[in-house]
């Protein structure tokens, strides 16, 4: 125990994005906060960000804002989370609904670009909302739901794409970051075995944005949808962006018609125009006050750069593993995460039958990770407000609690 936290005490001092640490809200009675991959704590900048935005851009600007600033806010934002974090060229991402709208725009834009196909595509086990919309969107449109069984552990592969997609596949719907596993999905190779079938590849960045640096157009991705509430730290709600790439524009038409993404915002026409570009793909009114917690993300990881952030990343999920190792396998813990780093995203999680009861333990004595059922504790470790010793008390925070 006292060779794992001297290590995680030496690995802070060397680390070179440590100086970023105290610019989040330190929670009171939290003595490790492991959740940065469900909701990422506020910055402390955060309260004067947005009594400023009340007292001038709102407050003082009126609806002169709109005009000002507002009306191009969710493009500009989005294209700023694209330089910084998505390898995305400038008028491809746009901020604007939540997380579950996007996934719904996109595919049902998707599927109705690909009238001669009948199938969807998307993992049994992909985070509920995916499921649920692509089931929405199969039975609204007349369209068959194929089931890819990824590994449980190592996530869905380039090779499981062999006798699913067909010539009959309009769309696949993948996490490129599992929920459950953290395991990271090989995007560059299996959005290529994709278009070898003719089908459009759509990938869910919920678990990936903010935390490893994505390359969505040299792999040649058509379509991606992401929130900004876990390692962009946007808060509870805040909209998501959706990413389609510029040579779909024109051809995908958005399925949810609203005056905001129509081509002349204010001239009130009697049919829908779309907009050019990523704006039609604009419903209604943006969530101005939503982008605000973001922004502060934003400027951090332009200032650490999104590779150093992964960098960190991986050296943390490394020091849990190996904590793992020395200090729970005896407990009879399982590693429910790839051991390679280079397959892992941001968060490692463990498994054992006592963990929803662990859990409570841990959240009443300040330790914060989160339960994801049936017996799994995800340790999500976000690098810039995460420091490698909390990392190491989580862990020894379980062995605890199992030993009671």
């Amino acid at each position: 125990m006292s060779d794992l936290l001297e290590l995680a005490r030496s690995l802070d001092a060397r680390d070179p994005l440590a100086r970023h640490l105290d610019a989040f809200v330190d929670a009171p009675g939290v003595s490790a906060y492991l959740d940065g991959n469900s909701l990422g704590r506020p910055l402390r900048s955060l309260p004067d960000r947005l009594a400023s935005f009340v007292r001038e851009d709102w407050g003082t600007r009126l609806i002169r804002s709109w005009d000002e600033q507002w009306m191009d806010l969710p493009i500009e934002l989005g294209d700023r989370i694209a330089a910084l974090c998505l390898g995305a060229a400038p008028g491809q991402t746009v901020v604007a609904d939540s997380t579950t709208v996007l996934l719904y725009k996109l595919m049902r834009a998707a599927v109705a670009a690909r009238p001669d196909r009948s199938e969807i595509v998307i993992e049994e086990g992909n985070f509920p909302t995916d499921r649920f919309v692509a089931e929405g969107i199969a039975a609204e449109r007349g369209l068959t739901l194929r089931w890819i069984s990824g590994d449980p552990t190592a996530g869905v592969e380039a090779s499981d794409m062999a006798g699913i997609v067909s010539d009959q596949t309009a769309l696949v719907v993948l996490s490129h970051v599992d929920y459950r596993s953290g395991a990271l999905a090989d995007m560059a190779a299996i959005t290529d075995a994709v278009h070898e079938s003719g089908a459009l590849m759509m990938w869910d960045l919920c678990h990936s944005v903010g935390v490893i640096p994505i390359e969505l157009d040299a792999c040649g991705v058509d379509l991606a949808v992401g929130c900004t509430y876990k390692y962009l730290n946007g808060g509870p709600g805040s909209p998501a962006f959706a990413y389609v790439n510029a040579r779909h524009h024109g051809a995908l038409a958005q399925p949810i018609q609203g005056w905001m993404g129509a081509g002349d915002v204010f001239a009130m026409g009697s049919a829908y125009a779309p907009a050019n570009g990523i704006r039609q793909f604009i419903s209604g009114t943006p969530p101005v006050l939503g982008m605000l917690a973001m922004q502060g993300m934003l400027d951090l990881i332009e200032d650490a750069t999104i590779a150093a952030v992964r960098e960190k990343s991986m050296t943390l999920t490394d020091l849990v593993v190996r904590a793992f190792d020395e200090e729970l396998t005896a407990s009879g813990v399982r590693l429910l995460s790839p051991r390679d780093a280079e397959r892992r995203g941001g968060h490692v999680t463990i498994g054992h039958p006592d963990f929803a009861e662990v859990t409570k333990t841990l959240w009443a004595d300040g330790v914060i990770p989160d339960f994801r059922f049936p017996d799994g504790i995800r340790l999500g470790l976000s690098p810039l407000s995460t420091s490698y010793a909390e990392a190491v008390a989580g862990v020894l925070a379980v062995r605890d609690a199992l030993r009671g």
